[in-house]
This record gives C-alpha cells, structure tokens and sequence, in this order.
C-alpha cells in the first residue's frame, strides 16, 4: 500500500507540471493583460470586475477600448498618448520584457517553494489574499458537503427500502425539482422572499457575519454565524441532494438482491444488522469514497455566484476578479493550489475505498 501511495504522489509532479504549462499558454495567447488593464484604468474606461456582472456602466466604452488596446502594439499605444518609455516599464515590472518560457520556468521553481508573488493591483501577497477569502468559501463548502451527506445518504437508503412507494414517489418529484432549478435562481428568490424586505425580513442580505460580531457572545456568534449561512447554504443544497440521493439509493438496490442478502434473510438476521450491517458497505463505496472530491469541489466551483447574489467574499470571487482583471499571479496561484489539492483528494479518495472496504487492494490491482 505504500508503494502505491508513493507512486501516486510522484505522479501529482508531472501531472501538475504538463496543466499549470497548457494553462500557461492558452493565458498567454489570450487577448490583453495586465498591461492592458492598467492603460484602460489610467483611461478611466476599466470598471472592476464585478460592476460588468452587475451590469455597471463603462462596459460597452471599456470593452471597446480593451480590445483595440488589446489588437494594437506598443507604438499604437503609445499613439493614444502613452509614452513608449512608460509601457516598457510597465513591461519590465511585470516580467514581459523576459521569454515565455523563462517566465514560465521561474513561476514554477518559486511555486514549487509556495512562493505565489504579489498580485498586480492590490499590492498584496496572493497568500494573504487567499487566506482572508478562505473563512467564506470554507463555510459554504464545508457545510454544503455535510449537510448534504447527512440528509442525502439516509433519504437514499429509505427510497431504496421503500422503492414503488408513495413516499419514494414524492421525495423524487421533491429532488428533481431542486435540481432543476439553477441555484442562483433560487438564491435570488429566497432573498426576495425571505431578506428583501417586500414580503419577510427575515435573514441578512450580505456578508458572513454582523458588524458587531465582535461583541456577541460564544453562542451569539455561533447564532450570528449560522443566521448569515441560512439562505447562501440553502440555495447550495437544495440540488445537491437530488445526485447523491438517487446515487445512494441505486447502490442500494443493486446490493439487496444479491444473493448475499437473501441468504442472510433465509437466516434470520435482523433487516437492520442486514442492512446497516452488510449491504451499507458494499453499496456506500463510491459514496463515501467520494467525499473528498465532492467537498474540494464544491468548494472551490460551485460558490461563485452565490457569493457574488450573497456579497460574500470568497475564493470564487477572487479567481473571477483575477480572470477579469488579468491578475496573473492570483489566477496561477489559485490553479496550482486548487490543482494540487484536487490531485491529492484523488489519492483520499482512493484510502477511503480501502478505509471503507478493507478487501480492496490497489496494488494487487495494478499488478
């Protein structure tokens, strides 16, 4: 076992290597940079990037101007009344005045020592800024997997027993009705109904915590805390439940007409310690197995727009701003350490099944 374990972590460095090099180029033959965004900000015709979702003004006058600032060279640049002097600064402090490649190279080496740089226009460490988004998006996809395991993984199991009954029925027309709808829109309409004010008032519209969160309490913070999550972590869930139910529930159905199971019956066992028992391990493999993919996923894909809906400052915030703004350090950083951890989960994964089924064995496997 630990022959595998250590011949999956060697393979996390070439496989690391070959995605930060294609995102690297497919980034540098994009159109625009920070270059780009700098003479568009000095212009006055670069809104954040949040104001273009938000519909801000200047999108159609800054679109307009980054890509004719995007197509031309420096002198047409410096044709707008930039001083060629200026923009070869501009490149020499960002490192372009250097080969791909030997910027490429250079990312790489201070990476593989977890030094991520400084971003471009915040002027702070991209450690220091993932580190202050981490709370919100930890939050949302801590939570949003546990909830989800805890209510989907039983609701499964009870479809499963009680299959062709009016109760698995409902619950299914329940689910896919969630999963239909697009969480962001049902995100708008819990804070229509429930923190708009127009029909109840009942949770806050914005941020993590309350300004005065500070001066609660142990239990006023915890209270404050979850009030904030109330609605970002129900516009998570609601169709979240409807994969990992349906899941379940086949993995089920699939385990308890086998013959291991009738036989176990013919025996007499109790229909709990048969399910709970027998059948729970080998249908609750892939499911519980998964969690760790499912929680780094969730975590790092699935809160953007509910963060942008909720005003929460979170990491998917952060890797949208830095797409938009052409903040090449935040967005590698933001790859290389959510491609790391993925790889890594990967491998989890892969100790659950054995935690989970002690009978697996990946090298006889691969043998």
């Amino acid at each position: 076992m630990y022959a595998y374990i250590l011949r999956r972590l060697l393979l996390v460095i070439p496989t690391l290597f070959v995605i930060m090099l294609l995102n690297f180029a497919v980034i540098q033959a994009a159109p625009g940079g920070p270059i780009d965004q700098i003479i568009s900000q000095l212009k006055g015709n670069a809104p954040g990037a949040l104001q273009r979702v938000s519909g801000g003004a200047g999108d159609l006058a800054g679109g307009s101007e980054n890509s004719a600032a995007t197509s031309g060279d420096n002198q047409t640049r410096a044709s707008r009344g930039l001083p060629p002097e200026f923009l070869a600064q501009l490149e020499a402090q960002f490192g372009f005045d250097k080969p791909w490649y030997e910027r490429f190279f250079t990312m790489i080496v201070n990476y593989l020592q977890f030094d991520f740089g400084t971003s471009y226009f915040t002027d702070r460490t991209v450690i220091d800024l993932i580190l202050d988004k981490m709370p919100v998006s930890i939050s949302l996809g801590l939570w949003t997997t546990i909830i989800t395991y805890l209510v989907a993984i039983p609701l499964g199991i009870r479809k499963a027993i009680r299959e062709g009954s009016q109760f698995d029925a409902w619950t299914s027309a329940v689910l896919f009705a969630g999963y239909a709808i697009p969480n962001f829109l049902f995100a708008v309409l819990l804070i229509i109904l429930f923190a708009g004010g127009q029909y109840f008032d009942w949770f806050p519209l914005r941020g993590l915590v309350s300004e005065n969160f500070d001066d609660l309490t142990l239990w006023g913070k915890i209270v404050d805390y979850f009030w904030h999550l109330a609605l970002p972590l129900t516009a998570m869930i609601v169709g979240a439940f409807t994969t990992l139910a349906m899941l379940t529930k086949n993995s089920f159905l699939e385990e308890i007409n086998k013959q291991y199971v009738i036989t176990a019956r013919q025996k007499g066992l109790d229909e709990g310690r048969i399910l709970y028992g027998h059948v729970f391990r080998n249908a609750m493999l892939i499911v519980i197995a998964g969690f760790p993919a499912a929680f780094i996923s969730i975590l790092f894909t699935s809160s953007l727009l509910i963060e942008v809906i909720f005003s929460l400052d979170g990491l998917g915030a952060l890797g949208f701003e830095a797409a938009i703004n052409r903040d090449y350090p935040v967005m590698f950083a933001t790859l290389y350490m959510f491609t790391l951890l993925g790889l890594i989960m990967g491998l989890v994964g892969d100790l659950m099944y054995v935690a989970v089924d002690p009978r697996i064995d990946f090298e006889k496997r691969e043998g």
